[in-house]
C-alpha cells in the first residue's frame, strides 16, 4: 500500500483518542508486544495490531476505517494485559469499529449477522428438529416473535445503519 502524504489526517488519532476505548491510543511506541502474543495474528498476519496503531497514529484514516482487519479482533484481551504502554488495544478496536459503523463501513460479517439476528431474533432459524428436542428436554418452545429485537434495532440506530447502503471494506494486508 502506498501512503500519500497529502491524504493523511493527522487529527485521526486525536478523534481516535476521543473515543470511547480508544483514550490510550497515543501512549503505543510501537513495541510490538501486542502482536507477537496475538493468536489471531499467530493464524492470520492479515490482522497486525501494531500496524494498525502505526496506521491510526500516522493518519490513515481511511484505509483503517474501511479495512476489514480490525473486524478481526477476537477480543481474547491478550494485547490488553501484555501491553506495557496500556494502550488498550481491544478497546481501541472496538472504537474503530464503532467510528468505522458510524461512517458507513460495516463489514459483510457483521451486517450478516445482525440481519439473521433481525430475522431470526438469533443468529440461525430454529427447526422443527430443534423444538421437539427442547421439548423432550422438559424446555419451552422458542418464541419466534423477534418484535423486541426490532425495538433494540430501532432505539440503537442499528436499524438505520443497515438500511443504508454500506461500504465496501479494502483489503490493507500490505500495509
Amino acid at each position: 500500500m502506498d501512503v500519500v502524504i497529502t491524504d493523511l489526517n493527522p487529527r485521526f488519532k486525536h478523534e481516535v483518542a476521543k473515543e470511547e476505548g480508544g483514550e490510550h491510543i497515543k501512549y503505543c511506541f510501537q513495541c510490538g508486544t501486542c502482536t507477537s502474543g496475538c493468536p489471531v495474528s499467530e493464524i492470520d498476519s492479515k490482522y497486525n495490531p501494531r500496524r494498525i496503531i502505526r496506521m491510526v497514529i500516522l493518519g490513515m484514516r481511511e484505509q483503517v476505517l474501511r479495512s476489514d482487519f480490525i473486524w478481526l479482533c477476537s477480543t481474547c484481551y491478550t494485547c490488553y494485559e501484555r501491553c506495557p504502554q496500556d494502550v488498550r488495544i481491544t478497546e481501541v478496536m472496538n472504537a474503530l469499529k464503532n467510528m468505522a459503523v458510524r461512517e458507513g463501513y460495516i463489514h459483510p460479517a457483521f451486517r450478516a449477522q445482525a440481519e439473521l439476528i433481525g430475522s431470526h431474533g438469533r443468529l440461525y432459524e430454529v427447526d422443527e428438529f430443534t423444538e421437539e428436542k427442547r421439548e423432550e428436554l422438559g424446555l419451552a418452545r422458542l418464541s419466534g416473535d423477534i418484535a423486541e429485537v426490532a425495538e433494540i434495532f430501532k432505539v440503537t440506530g442499528l436499524a438505520d445503519l443497515l438500511s443504508a447502503e454500506s461500504q465496501e471494506p479494502v483489503s490493507t494486508a500490505s500495509a
